[in-house]
């Protein structure tokens, strides 16, 4: 947040909850100017905004500075009324909405100050008079149309990731060989496609499949692949194999077990629908924020328009942070020292406090950006090897280091980028 002049600018902390609102005032000398509880509904936004109006007036001043948690939804309806409300419009408020890690820190300061409503206020009022806020103030329902897409999006992704998931034990009792058979002897390109959502569902037992002649089981898994399959007939053959390599399930657990499948392929099936409905409403939504910046970002190879969108999402602004040190330490892609005396820890844990949802957007563009630009495979390549365990995450957290480097120089700069040389890398 841009600097306010001490002299003529209160700080208001708001503690927003789901019932009430806690407000506290204080001046940069910590004077107490003025404290109060409202309702968190529509009539108690009001009653807020015209106390800090008349304050204001009472005591002649120009300018506003008010500051709240970012903490699920509470806060998102006093700031966005707080901002575009016609009484509080001339004295320019700004509000702005913070980590929710940075006040409780702040808080600690205070020895004797225990857990309330008003102290969280009084804590929040606090951080502003000392200017320790970074994040640029609320801008309106646009960004936040996006960013609820976005997030939105992530859910229903983690819902399918999750369902897969649940679906394989499942599929374990029922087929066991398909479960874990691996890629080369894997019938199905897709074991969650249709074809292996039909083959489950249709057949009451693995000895169906087993003992059914070649030509229909290679006729069945063409009509259900809808002729996609270059060489049914093999496929046929491994489906068989499979079947016969399989444990056999008691008679009085295949039907519950096929049913099981068959609603777990649906809800699949729903989310999957879900997502490229939510895809296309992002879409439609980055049109209405900063097409521009969403350019700049998705000129990257790799990253594509939907990651795109929900880097920028999260982001909001690049003015709001200072270099791509300051970025990466928001998204929680930083790796604090662990040391002490002549001690230094030969690994360092990735931080992850930071936002979530950027961290997610930026692992994922990482991931599919060292598939088209080789300097960045080169990159993820080494860090692989260097790893000795989990490494596909410990190479892939410096790659989207690396990312957030470029990213954050086309953004500053306002540039495309180029495979000539001519962008930053």
């Amino acid at each position: 947040m841009k600097s306010i002049d001490v002299l003529d600018a209160p700080y208001v902390g708001i503690d927003a909850g789901s019932q009430t609102n806690s407000a506290y005032a204080a001046d940069f000398s910590e004077n107490n100017n003025f404290k109060c509880s409202v309702g968190s509904k529509h009539p108690g936004a009001v009653e807020l905004a015209q106390k800090i109006a008349g304050f204001m007036k009472g005591k002649q001043l120009a300018r506003l500075a008010i500051a709240m948690e970012s903490t699920s939804v509470c806060s998102t309806h006093i700031a966005g009324f707080l901002s575009a409300d016609e009484t509080l419009a001339p004295f320019k408020p700004r509000v702005c909405r913070l980590n929710p890690m940075t006040a409780p820190a702040c808080k600690k300061t205070f020895i004797a100050l225990g857990k309330s409503d008003p102290g969280d206020a009084f804590s929040i009022a606090d951080l502003a008079r000392c200017g320790k806020i970074s994040s640029e103030p609320w801008r309106g329902s646009q960004r936040l149309a996006l960013q609820r897409l976005a997030r939105h999006r992530l859910h229903l992704v983690e819902s399918v990731a999750r369902e897969k998931n649940y679906m394989l034990a499942d599929m374990h009792l029922k087929f066991s060989e398909l479960a874990v058979i691996d890629n080369e002897n894997q019938p199905f390109s897709n074991r969650f496609g249709a074809t292996a959502a039909a083959v489950p569902a249709e057949f009451l037992s693995t000895e169906d499949i087993a003992s059914m002649p070649l030509a229909e089981l290679a006729a069945f898994a063409n009509q259900k692949g809808r002729g996609r399959f270059d060489n049914p007939e093999f496929t046929a053959q491994l489906l068989q194999k499979a079947a016969r390599d399989s444990c056999r399930l008691d008679k009085c657990l295949s039907e519950p077990i096929a049913l099981a499948l068959a609603s777990s392929f649906n809800c699949l099936k729903a989310c999957e629908k879900e997502v490229k409905a939510v895809e296309k409403a992002i879409l439609q939504a980055i049109k209405g924020f900063n097409t521009h910046e969403h350019q700049c970002i998705a000129s990257i190879p790799g990253i594509g328009p939907v990651y795109a969108a929900g880097a920028l999402s999260e982001i909001g602004t690049i003015k709001a942070f200072k270099s791509h040190e300051s970025l990466a330490k928001h998204a929680g892609i930083t790796w604090p020292p662990n040391e002490s005396g002549k001690f230094k820890a030969d690994d360092s844990r990735l931080s992850r406090q930071g936002n979530a949802y950027l961290r997610y957007c930026l692992l994922e563009a990482a991931n599919s950006v060292k598939n088209y630009l080789p300097g960045y495979k080169g990159f993820y390549s080494k860090k692989y090897t260097e790893a000795s365990t989990h490494k596909h995450k410990r190479a892939l957290a410096p790659a989207s280091r690396k990312l957030i480097r470029l990213i954050f120089g086309l953004l500053d700069k306002n540039r495309l980028y180029t495979l000539d040389g001519g962008s930053i890398t």
